[in-house]
């Protein structure tokens, strides 16, 4: 008699989603966890309030086409001596001038 993989049948492949599943769901708590860090230290660098602090991050994310947990561990590293990239730098740059001209009252694209 052959011995058949439980990942072969319809079985296994609901076994594989699942596990693909479990993994999402362990990487949540430590990407949120990063997030909640990356926000505070844009809260005093930029000072701003959360909500803006968090639309940073994400119009970093959304510039540098990253997800948002990977823009945040970036940011901590960077507090922790890291170097971020250029192109991190850059994005950072861009939405730092766009937050400080929305605090301003002013259109994003004058500034500087």
């Amino acid at each position: 008699m052959s011995e058949v993989s439980v990942e072969e049948g319809p079985a296994g492949q609901d076994v594989v989603a699942l596990r693909a599943e479990l993994d999402q769901l362990r990487r949540v708590p430590a990407g949120r966890t990063v997030v909640d860090q990356a926000c505070g230290m844009v809260m005093v660098l930029a000072p701003c309030r959360r909500g803006p602090a968090r639309g940073l991050l994400v119009d970093v994310a959304r510039q540098r086409n990253a997800q948002l947990p990977d823009v945040a561990a970036a940011v901590v590293a960077a507090w922790e001596g890291e170097p971020l990239s250029r192109l991190m730098r850059r994005a950072l740059r861009h939405a730092l001038r766009r937050l400080y001209a929305e605090d301003r009252g002013c259109d994003a694209s004058t500034v500087g």
